[in-house]
This record gives structure tokens, sequence and C-alpha cells, in this order.
């Protein structure tokens, strides 16, 4: 499995890794359901046997469950993967999010994320989100002095426009970019990606499924069944008018796949990965099973014909 050097950091990543998200579980406003933590912890056993060598999570995922779900999966093994997790979402008692980027806030939450991970240092720690943004300096200047006492290895940013990057890169070198993007949601070509490209930022893309859309599982009863706290069917994509337009995109990923034996979410995964400042996708896994339909995309390309032939349908 290649690996890449993302951004300005030592670590060479392979071109997938574990995305935590759905792994929080059930009970609070992004959740995807419920889901079983032996699931969640035989999904990451299995990428780590296929060899993908990092996993994304953020303390924000299952309010502080997704990191703990990762530091289960991680006891014991004796090769361990990068951990990357985010700051800035916080949430009260009752489960109420909200977002900080002050000093003491970040401080707070980076020392429960090492405790919550047990780990002595985060491998990449990111700024989940630009807000509010009026912070942003103060959040990128609280990474920056974290970084040099040790506490995490590299810095990075989720979500952060050119305008927040410049202001962040006036502070102190940006390791990596967190967007999403898919064949649905490309927004990010326009500005983010060259600047990412002509600055030495890497890229680390999430969604490239788009939730789950792409992934060829997702069909229109399932989508009516999913649990009362999943949120995505409250989203876009997942509705009408968009959401037969891209059913049918899915059946053409099928088409694609099939000739390579390969899923359609392998195909929309490959299709992040076509992009040169893209250093990695970040893949959600919630079952050994789900990682069988996924993992081929780490060594996956498609042609330039197959890239247009998507492209021209989507």
């Amino acid at each position: 499995m290649q690996k890449k050097r993302l951004g300005n950091s030592d670590m060479e990543i392979t071109p997938i890794g574990v995305g935590a998200w759905a792994m929080g579980g059930a009970g609070w406003a992004f959740a995807w359901g419920p889901q079983d933590d032996d699931e969640s912890i035989a999904a990451i056993h299995a990428a780590l046997d296929a060899g993908i060598n990092w996993i994304d999570t953020a303390a924000v995922y299952g309010l502080g469950h997704s990191e703990e779900v990762v530091a289960r999966a991680l006891k014991g093994r004796s090769r361990r993967p990068f951990v990357f997790t985010k700051c800035e979402r916080v949430w009260k008692e009752r489960g109420e999010i909200g977002y900080s980027l002050k000093a003491d806030s970040i401080r707070r939450e980076l020392e429960a994320s090492l405790r919550r991970l047990q780990v002595d240092v985060i491998d990449l720690y990111q700024i989940h989100w630009p807000e509010p943004e009026a912070d942003v300096e103060e959040g990128w200047s609280t990474l920056a002095e974290l970084q040099k006492e040790g506490k995490v290895r590299w810095i990075g940013v989720s979500n952060f426009k050119v305008e927040h990057l410049e202001r962040a890169r006036a502070i102190a070198p940006v390791t990596s970019l967190q967007p999403p993007y898919s064949i649905l949601s490309r927004e990010i070509e326009q500005a983010q990606l060259p600047y990412a490209q002509a600055n030495g930022i890497g890229v680390i893309v999430y969604s490239p499924m788009k939730s789950g859309l792409l992934s060829g599982a997702m069909t229109r009863a399932r989508i009516a069944a999913l649990p009362p706290d999943d949120f995505r069917p409250r989203t876009p994509s997942f509705q009408e008018p968009r959401l037969t337009r891209n059913l049918a995109l899915v059946e053409l990923m099928r088409a694609i796949g099939q000739r390579h034996g390969r899923t359609p979410g392998e195909v929309a995964i490959a299709w992040t990965l076509r992009h040169p400042a893209v250093t990695a996708a970040i893949v959600g896994m919630r079952s050994a099973r789900q990682v069988e339909g996924v993992i081929g995309a780490a060594t996956f390309r498609l042609s330039a014909e197959e890239v247009a032939e998507i492209e021209a349908a989507a």
C-alpha cells in the first residue's frame, strides 16, 4: 500500500484512514444512530490488519465516546497507527454542543482527549471548525504552543476556507486541511485544493462516500428505515430532488466497479484520490465487513476515461 507524506510532517500515511465519526454511537446531535462498540473495534482491527496506518476521530464524536472506543481498539496492539483528533466543538452536561477557540478551553479539551485516547501525545491535533471566526488566531496560536510543548506532534485544521488558512499560516505552519470532498461535494476544487497544493499543506478529505450514500449499500428503503437520531436523512443529498440523481450515480459507479471487481464505494473514494492535492481520504467503517467493501480503494485507481464518465453523469 503506497504511502504519502502528510504536508510538512514526518508522517507517511496510507491512502485511506479509519474514520471514527459513527463510532461515537447514538444520543448526540450528529449521530449515525446506535453503534455496537465491539463492531467498531473489530472494524479498526480489520483495517489495521489490512495495512491502514491512521485513524481520525474528534472529541465531539459521541461526546467523547469515539475517542474511548479508539483507545480500547488500540490497547495491546504492537504496531500502533497514527491517531488524529480535533478540538473546538465543546458540550455541556445535557449534550448541547457549542464551540470555543479560547486558549483555556483548547487546553482542557486536549487533556481530556489525551486521557480518553490513553496516549501521551497526539499525532495530529486539528481545529474542527473555524468558529467563532474572531478567535481563529487565538485557537491556532494555542495549537502552535501545544506543539512546542510536545503535547501534539503536528497541527492541522478542518473545514477552513482559504481566508482562514491565510490567517493561521501567518502564525504557524499548517500541516493539514481536512475538508469534505466527494463527487457530490466539489466546492473545495475552486480554492482550497489549489491553495493547499501551492503551499505544501496536506489534505485528508472526509465523507468521500457522502456519508455512506455512495457506498452502494444505501437504498430508499434503507434511508427510510434509518433510526430517528441518524442525522443523514435530514441532509439535502438524502432527500428529493437530489436523491434520485444520487442513487442513479451510484449505479454508474457500480457498473464501473464491476469492471474491476470493486464496489461503488471504492469507486467513489478512488475518485477523490485522483486529485493531486489530496493526500488521503477518511473512510467511515462500522464493522469488519464494511472494511472489506472499502479497503480496495487504497490501491484502486480510475482511468481518465472513467473519471470523465463519472463527472459527466454528476
